[in-house]
């Protein structure tokens, strides 16, 4: 038996990749969130933070010294150069944070990496399984404005970001639709945690 199934979890933006995290940890998987990860590593006082400061200038530090995401966003949204500048700096130290995590894991446990970027940052072929959550682009538009409270435009600079529906589902062992509703994305994800288990027993 594998010491730990490996398993990516990836969807584009408002695909419904959280939900399919949250009901795998529910089942008892355990999920090491990148974003999650992304926002420890430049927590206050850390050597991440110091690094995008020296980077980025001291107009990216809140009143409270934290990481002032909004003004840091502003900076690098539109500026490919200074977006991967920032990614060169977090990136490495959030994949260290989840080998750590990786490595902590109980024997026998399914492991899921839930991460944003998975197929743009060229990770497919480090995991057993990679599952990715689709939506259709209208349905994704819809939640981004009425959940999220984007601007039309803003969504789809966010969508044009990320790599193609067509180039994630490629990558991808398993693809959850996630069309209709909630409960049946539930459904597909409990159908794929009895045959991860399998893969573990």
């Amino acid at each position: 038996m594998p010491r730990i199934l490996h398993v990516g979890l990836t969807g584009g933006i408002a695909s419904g990749k959280s939900a399919v995290s949250q009901r795998l940890a529910e089942h008892g998987a355990v999920v090491i969130d990148a974003d999650q990860l992304a926002r420890e590593v430049v927590d206050v006082g850390t050597e991440g933070l110091a690094q995008i400061v020296n980077e980025f200038g001291d107009g990216v530090v809140a009143e409270d010294h934290s990481l002032d995401r909004a003004a840091l966003g502003q900076m690098v949204f539109d500026d490919e150069a200074a977006r991967e500048r920032l990614n060169a700096i977090i990136h490495p130290k959030v994949r260290e944070a989840a080998a750590r995590r990786r490595e902590a894991a109980p024997e026998g446990a399914v492991v899921v990496e839930d991460i944003p970027l998975l197929v743009e940052t060229g990770q497919q072929d480090r995991f057993d399984v990679l599952v990715v959550v689709q939506a259709p682009e209208a349905e994704r538009l819809r939640r981004m404005r009425e959940d999220r409270g984007m601007d039309r435009r803003e969504a789809k600079l966010r969508i044009s970001a990320q790599t193609t529906d067509q180039q994630r589902a490629a990558a991808a062992d398993v693809v959850l639709d996630n069309s209709g509703t909630l409960e049946e994305l539930y459904a597909q994800t409990d159908r794929l945690w009895e045959e991860l288990r399998t893969r573990i027993r």
